[in-house]
């Protein structure tokens, strides 16, 4: 009779996904040459979630992915609930795959009495059972200290920047930053090509959402080609700002590189009519057919998820997906 109780020491991955986009989802499955979980998922009358996953996660390392798109409230409440489960069942880590992070632009207080949501969703996230957070370009930086574990803050620019290199001339090239805010993003596209930088000063009125006035533009733009860089396009109001104020000081013509297209409102028809050449974004957000549009370009950010996940599996390094830069 033996002594002891021997076990196998072999790691298993295991991924699943809420349903706000599937399509990412499954895009991600087969870049890891996996099968999701196969889960049970639906809505009561009254609103409340339900989720089961088909088969055993226990001692998994899991991984959840969802896209925080509108119904942006009911997306979160819904990967809460699976990670809630997958704790529930004894996976062993548990990593929230959040492509596009809710309520990132709530990451300070402005004014009194405001919160800061985008630390609550960390917590949230926390408190549910997550032990690590993946994300793509959060909207500032300092997300990542809000959520006591690792986080993995994956990096859109070289694949936006590579394609935008196939499209326009280098030695005829200017990164714009829209605002102050995006100065950063803006010097690292400036590094990554080699060209100059140029920078839009704006002033948002803060009683008035998605409002924004250009001031002023430092930089050489005058007959070159400009390339507009943020994180997100919400409703379009400061790119085409942005790109108004390129076209009134010379610019030959106005690319808007983003990560996350939320597209909201009026953006599809702002963006539509205006006299931009090209729309780039990833898709971290679902962007239906009716949000689509002749100059919408949408690259697909699931190849860096998928090596990302694997960085973290095999225990490897996620910064070196990005040389170190990330």
């Amino acid at each position: 009779m033996m002594s002891m109780i021997s076990k196998s020491s072999e790691r298993r991955l295991v991924f699943t996904s809420g349903r706000a986009h599937p399509e990412l989802a499954e895009h991600v499955a087969e870049e890891l040459g996996i099968e999701a979980v196969p889960t049970t998922a639906y809505t009561f009358a009254n609103g409340e979630l339900y989720v089961r996953f088909g088969e055993s996660v226990r001692g998994a390392d899991a991984f959840v992915l969802q896209s925080h798109a509108a119904p942006i409230n009911e997306a979160i409440m819904e990967q809460l609930i699976m990670v809630d489960a997958l704790k529930r069942a004894s996976a062993q880590r548990i990593t929230v795959i959040a492509p596009s992070y809710g309520y990132a632009r709530q990451d300070k207080k402005h004014k009194g009495r405001e919160p800061i949501s985008a630390r609550l969703m960390a917590d949230l996230f926390k408190t549910a059972g997550a032990d690590r957070i993946m994300s793509v370009d959060l909207h500032t930086s300092q997300i990542q200290g809000f959520f006591d574990g690792p986080v993995d803050h994956l990096w859109a620019m070289p694949l936006l920047a590579q394609y935008v290199r196939s499209r326009v001339a280098p030695d005829n090239l200017t990164i714009v930053s829209p605002d102050a805010g995006r100065v950063r993003l803006a010097d690292q596209w400036s590094d990554y090509l080699g060209s100059p930088l140029a920078i839009i000063h704006k002033r948002r009125d803060p009683a008035v959402p998605n409002q924004v006035k250009v001031h002023e533009l430092v930089g050489e733009v005058e007959g070159r080609s400009c390339v507009l860089v943020d994180d997100m396009i919400d409703t379009g109001g400061t790119i085409i700002q942005a790109a108004n104020a390129l076209f009134e000081n010379g610019a030959k013509d106005v690319i808007v590189a983003s990560t996350h297209g939320l597209l909201s409102g009026p953006a599809v028809e702002r963006l539509r009519d205006s006299g931009i050449t090209e729309v780039v974004v990833t898709d971290t957000l679902p962007i239906p057919d009716e949000k689509r549009f002749d100059t919408l370009t949408v690259l697909s950010i699931a190849p860096l998820i998928a090596r990302a996940v694997r960085e973290v599996f095999d225990d490897g390094s996620v910064t070196s997906l990005f040389n170190g830069n990330v």
